[in-house]
């Protein structure tokens, strides 16, 4: 079961700009049926400013699909077109409250479906997928597409790999050939420290802190035989309960520390962690 945020949830229940432009100036489709998910894009732009006036986008897929595809729609609208290049698939995950990780691939499709517009738009030359090297064959994806989804989004493992692009989530035949390119990628070029996200309204924070505290703290701790609770969050103050072995514990003191020192990190300067007593 996946833990969806509140705002994909009514993102994915009453999704905005569903439909066709008739007589679009610009269409960009990607991803297939076959697959699982597909996704086409249309633009209503102003030719004079390259002002996307409209977009609206018809999508195959689950509700994160869906909701990805209504945040892109709702992030770009407004924008001119380079403003809308701007946009990242990790922008669509934030303006979401985040994703599942298993799930940021439905990102990435937006992503590629705005890039795929704009280039029909500007009569840039389409990008011939298969001309290009297929390495997952149960989802079609290509050496360059892990190349590029890799280094946008600094993925280090094969299992980043999957939840971004699919790629290794079929048979599995192609993971060690992943493995291959991302150990390619980075002996050539450290991966970037992922920027903390800037501009997040209160909820994408909760998101992101609990995403954290899931993904990030939680497992080393209940590998010691202990775990925290989130209690409370409110603004910067996060209180926490810690549980099992770390509750009582005379180290307690360090273990928050180390909690509140990974907020900071990954989520902002001003995060203060609490014990709840």
């Amino acid at each position: 079961m996946w833990d969806y945020t509140d705002k994909v949830k009514e993102a994915f229940l009453r999704p905005k700009n569903v439909g066709e432009i008739e007589n679009a100036d610009a269409v960009g489709e990607v991803g297939s049926i076959v697959c699982g998910d597909a996704l086409k894009l249309y633009l209503r732009i102003d030719k004079a400013t390259e002002k996307i006036l409209d977009a609206r986008f018809q999508t195959f897929g689950c509700a994160s699909a869906i909701a990805s595809s209504s945040a892109l729609t709702e992030l770009i609208r407004g924008k001119t077109l380079d403003e809308a290049l701007a946009v990242t698939n990790q922008d669509i995950a934030d303006f979401l409250g985040g994703l599942p990780a298993q799930k940021m691939h439905c990102s990435v499709m937006g992503r590629e479906a705005l890039e795929a517009a704009i280039a029909n738009y500007r009569g840039a030359p389409i990008r011939k997928t298969d001309a290009e090297r297929v390495v997952c064959k149960c989802f079609d994806v290509t050496e360059e597409k892990i190349r590029r989804v890799a280094m946008d989004n600094h993925l280090t493992t094969v299992d980043e790999v999957t939840n971004f692009t699919k790629a290794g989530g079929g048979c599995g035949e192609c993971k060690p050939e992943i493995e291959n390119i991302l150990a390619a990628i980075w002996s050539a070029q450290p991966p970037l420290k992922p920027l903390k996200p800037k501009g997040m309204t209160n909820l994408q924070k909760i998101a992101l802190i609990q995403e954290v505290i899931e993904r990030d703290i939680r497992p080393l701790l209940q590998a010691d035989n202990g775990d925290v609770e989130i209690v409370d969050i409110d603004g910067n103050r996060v209180v926490v309960a810690l549980r099992g072995i770390c509750s009582g514990c005379s180290m307690s003191e360090v273990t928050l520390k180390s909690i509140q020192d990974k907020l900071r990190e990954l989520v902002s300067d001003d995060i203060v962690i609490q014990e709840s007593r």
